[in-house]
């Protein structure tokens, strides 16, 4: 068995915070089953996050800091490591996200991982592999936590109707990926305007792309390759991009009528009631 003792909180996020649980768990004079059942969870799975062999979740997290009153470290330590379980060329888009005021996307084929639902993200990411999934969902659905900050970033998404087609995993899965995106319809700093087929020939045909922008620093287009991400702060390219995104917002449907859309698409292609949907 891997022991604490051997291992280095300065090695990654993951060990700094199994080295905290523990020393927390130590002061309060609990065991690791002690601990599990008090914030039900089992004693094998407090030693496992402890010497850093699986990925504590937000709930985890949260449920620990009040039964130990660690003040809610844990739950602020989750977030990095959530964070660094990310592909090594994609924490840098994460940390963009986190800094930006305002996040401009279009998507050619699925819904942006800000916006994915739990079983939408598992069926992205499980398409070809399933290795360590419920880690890899988990740590793409902790960085929706930007909409939570006290002043969140406004997010706008121009989706192609082709997303909407592309079923991911069972119909249900879509159901509910559907449904969350007309549950934002209330929230005006998150908007989503749907690109119909009957656009033709539309600006973003060269693919998906990202437009973050800053408070205080130069805008940054984000493309996305297999494997690679390409963040660029060149100036035509983001003046080039922030063109395209004006002509494809001017071409998508309003957000009243991409809702209809997207209830219409949820009813007819996934056996959704339309008036099951407010």
């Amino acid at each position: 068995m891997v022991h604490i003792n051997v291992l280095d909180p300065g090695a990654s996020p993951l060990d700094y915070y199994g080295f905290e649980l523990r020393r927390h768990r130590e002061a309060a004079g609990l065991t690791q089953r002690q601990l599990g059942e008090v914030v039900s969870y089992t004693g094998s799975l407090i030693g496992q996050i402890e010497t850093a062999r699986k990925v504590p979740t937000l709930e985890f997290s949260e449920r620990v800091d009040a039964a130990l009153g660690t003040g809610g470290l844990l739950s602020r330590l989750v977030e990095l490591v959530l964070r660094s379980q990310l592909p090594v060329w994609f924490q840098q888009v994460a940390e963009l996200e986190v800094r930006a005021v305002e996040i401009c996307t279009f998507q050619t084929h699925m819904v942006h991982g800000l916006l994915q639902t739990e079983g939408y993200a598992r069926a992205v990411l499980g398409a070809l592999d399933e290795t360590d999934l419920d880690d890899r969902a988990a740590a793409r659905l902790a960085r929706q936590r930007i909409f939570e900050k006290q002043e969140p970033p406004v997010f706008w998404m121009v989706l192609s109707e082709a997303a909407l087609c592309q079923g991911m995993g069972e119909p249900s899965v879509m159901r509910e990926q559907l449904a969350h995106l007309l549950s934002l319809e209330s929230d005006p700093r998150i908007n989503v305007q749907v690109l119909p087929f009957s656009a033709g020939a539309h600006a973003g045909l060269q693919g998906s792309f990202n437009v973050y922008r800053f408070a205080r620093d130069p805008a940054i287009v984000y493309t996305e390759g297999y494997g690679a991400g390409h963040p660029t702060a060149n100036p035509d390219t983001v003046k080039d991009c922030s063109l395209r995104y004006d002509h494809l917002r001017a071409a998508a449907l309003s957000l009243k009528d991409s809702a209809e859309l997207i209830r219409r698409v949820m009813e007819e292609r996934y056996g959704e009631p339309r008036d099951s949907v407010a």
